[in-house]
């Protein structure tokens, strides 16, 4: 039984383990720059809006709200991602950040990290205005009331960044473990934060479709598994 674990933590986590120990052994943190940037700047945001002084401003350059024209929300939303929602522990948000963050720049490269962080709020904000459309007798729907939630936080990112750093590493089993837990919090509450959260993770899995789909046809129909002969790491940015 202890050797079966063995082989499935290795053949599940081996390769990744392997890129962040390579990683952090010859670069330390300047391996992690973009996540270094992305912890201070959270907590500048955090310390910043709870002020009398800087509330206003924070929400004026990083509030989302669905009742808000679809301009200035599309504005809004890249710092948005950087902006701790103010009902939760900034603790949280901070160590989301640094961990998920810092795996998936490793990994990914910091401009495919920043790019899949964004598609993945932007699902997020934009599926809050669709929900709101269906209505609340939808499976899918919002209450009107959601409309005026401030929508602001990294969880959604660091979802969709959890998902697709699985798919490129082969770690299937924790992917899927990803997905099961974030289906089970909106089973359990189906607020405007989880089901944010499933069309954060829907828009990644149609980014790795197309991703798989034009993988299949560049490699003749194999797709190689990291760590082996054939298969080549992500470019660094």
């Amino acid at each position: 039984m202890r050797h079966a674990v063995g082989r499935f933590a290795r053949r599940e986590w081996g390769p990744l383990l392997t890129a962040l120990r390579t990683a952090l052994v010859t670069r330390r943190w300047r391996a992690v720059p973009l996540t270094l940037a992305a912890v201070c700047l959270t907590a500048l945001f955090q310390l910043v809006q709870n002020q009398d002084w800087g509330y206003q401003p924070v929400q004026d350059i990083g509030s989302v709200r669905a009742e808000d024209p679809l301009w200035l929300a599309l504005l809004r939303t890249p710092l948005s991602l950087f902006v701790p929602a103010l009902d939760l522990p900034v603790w949280g948000a901070l160590a989301q950040v640094l961990l998920v963050f810092g795996i998936a720049e490793i990994c990914l490269g910091r401009w495919r990290t920043l790019g899949v962080a964004y598609l993945a709020t932007l699902a997020g904000t934009l599926y809050a205005r669709v929900g709101i459309a269906l209505g609340p007798d939808s499976p899918f729907g919002l209450p009107a009331s959601d409309a005026q939630i401030v929508d602001t936080g990294p969880s959604a990112a660091v979802v969709g960044l959890a998902v697709y750093v699985c798919w490129r590493y082969r770690a299937y089993g924790t992917g899927g473990l990803v997905v099961v837990a974030m289906v089970v919090e909106v089973m359990i509450k189906a607020n405007l934060a989880g089901k944010e959260h499933l069309a954060a993770i829907a828009a990644v899995l149609v980014l790795i479709a197309v991703e798989s789909a034009r993988g299949r046809r560049q490699d003749g129909g194999v797709v190689p598994r990291p760590g082996t002969r054939s298969w080549k790491p992500p470019i660094r940015s």
